[in-house]
């Protein structure tokens, strides 16, 4: 055997090694950004609703705002 082609996959096994633990601990990186990202934007969601002034209830007799709710 040529001791070129052994050092060859010798290294070529190496890199895939290597490479699918760089992927592994990529991948580990971005599920903690994303689960991060979540937690902030359920924070920032829930600031935003207890800001914001209660919507006044639909009516329920008579002719005018039965259908639709708008507010201003």
């Amino acid at each position: 055997m040529d001791v070129a082609l052994a050092n060859s996959i010798v290294n070529t096994a190496t890199a895939l090694a290597s490479a699918k633990t760089s992927d592994a601990l990529n991948m580990a990186v971005l599920k903690k950004a994303l689960d991060m990202q979540a937690v902030s934007a359920a924070t920032m969601l829930e600031a935003m609703q207890q800001s914001m002034p209660a919507q006044p209830a639909l009516a329920t007799s008579g002719t005018l705002g039965t259908q639709l709710n708008t507010f201003a």
